[in-house]
Formats: structure tokens, sequence, C-alpha cells
């Protein structure tokens, strides 16, 4: 082991780490466990596209009470140099259900009231987007959640909002990363004890001061509310142990909806997600005990929101009472069009309207935007630099009107400058009972989107590789595409590679990024990006096909696209040695 591990192994078994913590790492020693030792040690924790997130467990590799108090510390500072008078503003401090979240967030909450900050925080675990909307409501500075998102039980997290509601982006992360890596002993770490956090002044929940307000604007955005109340549609909802427990069912219901039947196994908060191991709902993994709990009870849509009720899932009631499970595309194709299309129909469209996608979600959402005379915005992937591109849009005129990313994060509306699965969730809802109303399933809405626009077949594919060696595997891949693209993919000619660490144009003006995209022939592609938050690169695949000559195929046209999609993953994945 190299010497910087070897000093950090050392000092995290001085006395100023709890007797827990020594036990933890000299148990690693004695035992010379050096490949345990190193991932821990070998490198910090640092902010990806979510924040700070990794395992729980003892090292200034993992998650634990020492790195959070590390990075507040690194927060305050960043505050504290922003002018006289800013600490007086506030941080609205949330968390999910997860295990260590409680305590995490209570550190959070000394640390910055030991530096003079005020604290707002939230009684009851709270989703993630009632953090961006309460930073804005209360003027506070800033915002941290403790999450995970979607991870397994073994996980937690700590986001930071900035003063509009989004997740920070440049200069802020960088800044606040600087501020972190400053502080080299825990001896420059301030904190409160425990017991003296709720007496102190600057404490004070926040709770009351922001729900009714959240529910009011999100029943705002409403678009076809007299349909709700004569619907009858029914919904099956599972917080999968998470956030939304209370908040998702209370904003149906704001909406106007009366059959709300709730995943009775998934309803109770617990870090441990006993029956969704991986409470992601882009998993039908995650979406199985839901799933059969809405068919047992012939539900017309199951929704579920992931431990911090920022993403969304569902699955649809066909009309011949089958049931289809949609990916994160799916649900923007049909978010996107309904909201764009009623807008357009009802005479609600703002003036200079824009939508907003990363540069992994679907096709589909700029096709049917420029139907209806609305401009997309490309960016990044991670749903930070659609919070941003909305604080340009405060500047520039333009309206914003809806928002996605492939892995089921979407959002409308302004008020929340993050995904939301409180607003996505009621909104989808709205769809279902506005579709039924005219006799259509959600799902043939779906089909007929496919008819009129083509039909694009999407998936990723991520390849895990953990520690020191997994990054050096993943930099070895990305330099690969790089260096030696391929000159052709299954059937597909490559026929441009960008590589946003250098690419420029006039039309798509991106931040640096360790992505590389080919773009093929026949409206195919694949991006290749390593993941902010976990060990893992992340490659997404597309193909194209549109009927022609009148063809109303749209089933067979959709198995031969998703055949070509199957070749060209499979193509893809042999030649960079993922697959024999």
């Amino acid at each position: 082991m190299d010497e910087l591990i070897l000093k950090r192994i050392d000092e995290w078994q001085g006395e100023e780490y709890d007797e827990a913590t020594r036990r933890e790492i000299s148990g690693l020693v004695i035992k010379k466990d050096e490949r345990e030792l190193t991932d821990r040690f070998y490198a910090e924790l640092e902010f990806g596209t979510a924040g700070l997130r990794g395992t729980l467990g003892a090292g200034s590799n993992r998650m634990n009470i020492y790195v959070v108090r590390k990075a507040t510390q690194g927060l305050a500072n960043y505050i504290l140099k922003q002018g006289p008078g800013i600490s007086g503003r506030g941080v609205l401090v949330g968390r999910d259900s997860r295990i260590m979240s409680d305590a995490f967030a209570m550190e959070t909450a000394s640390v910055l009231i030991a530096n003079g900050i005020r604290v707002y925080y939230y009684e009851d675990i709270h989703p993630t987007p009632t953090v961006s909307f309460g930073v804005r409501r209360l003027n506070a500075i800033s915002g941290v959640m403790i999450t995970a998102s979607h991870n397994p039980k073994e996980y937690n997290g700590y986001k930071v909002v900035w003063e509009d509601g989004a997740q920070i982006t440049p200069p802020h992360d960088s800044e606040i990363i600087k501020e972190v890596r400053a502080i080299s002993s825990l001896k420059q770490v301030k904190h409160i004890d425990a017991s003296e956090i709720r007496k102190n002044p600057l404490f004070s929940i926040a709770d009351g001061l922001v729900d009714g307000d959240y529910l009011s604007k999100v029943k705002s955005l409403s678009i076809h509310p007299e349909i709700i109340q004569s619907s009858g549609v029914k919904i099956c909802y599972s917080p999968l142990y998470g956030t939304g427990y209370r908040l998702v069912p209370e904003s149906l219901k704001n909406f106007g909806f009366k059959n709300i039947e709730i995943v009775k196994e998934q309803a109770v908060p617990d870090g441990n997600f006993p029956t969704a191991p991986y409470p992601n709902p882009e998993e039908p993994e995650a979406m199985a005990v839901g799933m059969k709990y809405a068919k047992e009870s012939g539900a017309d849509v199951f929704i579920a929101t992931d431990p911090d009720a920022d993403r969304l899932g569902v699955m649809l009631k066909k009309e011949k009472g089958d049931y289809v499970l949609l990916n994160g595309n799916q649900i923007a194709t049909l978010l996107g069009f309904y909201i764009m299309s009623e807008l357009y129909e009802t005479g609600k469209m703002p003036s200079n309207p824009r939508i907003i996608k990363t540069i992994v979600t679907t096709d589909t959402l700029p096709a049917i935007a420029k139907t209806y005379g609305i401009e997309t915005d490309e960016v990044l992937t991670g749903f930070k630099w659609i919070g941003a591109k909305l604080k340009e849009y405060e500047k520039s005129g333009y309206n914003y009107v809806f928002g996605g990313e492939e892995s089921h994060g979407y959002s409308a509306g302004t008020f929340v400058r993050d995904k939301d699965a409180v607003i996505s969730g009621s909104m989808f809802a709205e769809l279902v009972a506005f579709y039924l109303s005219k006799g259509l399933s959600a799902y043939r809405v779906l089909e007929n989107i496919y008819e009129r626009f083509g039909f694009f077949s999407e998936s990723q594919q991520s390849v895990t590789l953990k520690g020191r060696d997994g990054a050096m595997q993943i930099k070895a891949l990305m330099e690969k595409l790089r260096k030696t693209p391929p000159e052709k993919i299954s059937r597909y000619k490559v026929l441009e590679v960008i590589d946003l660490e250098s690419y420029k144009n006039g039309k798509w003006q991106l931040p640096k990024s360790d992505v590389v995209i080919l773009k093929l022939s026949d409206n195919a592609k694949v991006i290749a990006r390593p993941s902010g938050t976990e060990p893992k690169i992340k490659f997404y695949f597309t193909t194209f096909g549109k009927l022609t000559g009148g063809s109303k195929d749209i089933n067979g046209l959709m198995e031969t696209v998703k055949a070509a999609h199957e070749e060209l993953k499979a193509g893809f994945l042999t030649d960079m040695g993922l697959r024999a």
C-alpha cells in the first residue's frame, strides 16, 4: 500500500475517532486485509452528478459521520465566504428513510450551527424535491439532503442544493470540494453536542413552513382537473419504504383522486427495504411486489417512487386487461406528450416554451416538441443540469414546460429545480384519467405516438467495476473509444465520434464531461459515460424505425427495431471486450 493510504489508516485509528470506528479499522489491519483497506482509503468521496454517495462504513472512501462532518464544514466555510449576513439565511436539511440518515442529518445540523449558520430541519423524512422547493420557499442559501436515492441499503449519501433550488453545479461544486480538501484534520471541524442541537436558537423545524405550499404548487400544474372527480381511476401506489409514503398520497388526493390503494408491505419507511433490496423503480425486481398487488386489485395504473421520491416507476393496464411495465423513456414520452399537447389544445401554452432533456434521454421528446412549436434544450446527464438550465431561463425569457431523463426522473413547473416524483406521479395519474375519459388506455396513446413520430428502441447497460482497479478499467475503456473507435458496429456505420471532453460547436455548448457519443447510421447511436455516483461505466443504446407506405403494423415495427437494437448492443459490448 502507498504512503497516503497508510497515513489515512493510521489517522483513522487515532483518538479523534470514536471507539467503534477505531475497532472497525484495527480489525482490518489485524486481518491484513489490504484489498479492503485500500478500497476504504485510496480516495475520498467526491461530489458527482448527485453529490456525495458511498457505502456505509469507516474510512475516507465510505459514508460515516466523519465524512459528513468534513463535507459540512467545507460547505459551511464556502457559505461564510459568500458575504455578511449569509449565515442568517440558513440551510435546509432533509433526509430519507435510509440507515444512518437520521444521524447524518443531525451531524449536518450540528456542524452548521457550530459555525453560526441557521438550520431549517425537516422533522419527518421528506422527498428530495421538497428540499429543492423549501430552499427557495425559505430563502435559504443552501440545502442538504441525506440520501442515496435508489441505491441498495448499504449506501447513503449527501446531496447539496444551492439557493436556486438546483443541485450544485460549477463553480459551487468545485469550490465546496476545495474547501473540504483544505480540511486536513478533524480539529478543524466545528460541531456541537447532539443533545444541544434542538435547544439552539439557530435550529427550527421546517415541515409546517413548507409542505402546504408545496402541495398547493403541485396541484396548480393540473391541466384537466375537471375530469378527475368523475374518472373513477383506480391507482395503486408504493413508496418502496421511502419518503413518498405521505406526500404522494396527499398530492393524489389533492388532485381529486379517491380510489388509491397503498402496497401495504412497502408502506412504512424502512431503510432495510425488505422486499425490494435494490429499491429502484427502474428495476422490475423492485416493482414486483407492487405489480402483483396492482394486478390482483385491478388497478388502472401502478406507480412507485424510490426511497427519496424523486424517481417514478409506472405499470399500465392495457385495453384487454394485460399490464405493461414502462421504462424511463416511455414514461417521459407519455408525460411529455400529455403536457405539451394539452397545454397547446387548451390554449395554456406559455410564450417561448421550452423542454429540457439529457443527452441520453429519448429523441422522441424533441420530435413531439417540434410539432407544438416548442424548442428543446439538451444537457449533460444528471438532473442538476436541467436545474441549471431553469436558472438561465429566468434571464432569457424562455418558459419551461417539461423536463426529463431516461433514469425515471421528471419535472414540470419551475418551483422545484430537481426531479420530482410527487409531481410526475400526480401528473401521470391525471393523464391516465384523461385518456380513459376519451376511451383510450395510456398505453394505446403511447402506441399512437410511435405511429406518428417513429419508434426509438432505447436501453442502458451498466458494467460495475469496483475499487481502484475498477476505476482504472473504466478509464481504459473510455480511452479505447476516444483513440480507436470502431468504424462499424453490427449493421451500423459509425458516422461521427463526439468526445465531450473537447467537443464544442455552435448548437451544442456543453460543459466538459467524460462522455463519448458514437453517432451511427439510421439514427442509431451509442453513448458511453462513467457514473458520477457509483463504480460503474454506463452505455446507452438507441435504434430507430418508422412506419412507411401507409403501414399500421406498429407491433411489427417495434419487434424489428428491438431485434436490431439487441444486435447493436451485443456487437458493441463484444468489441469492447465486455461480452464473449
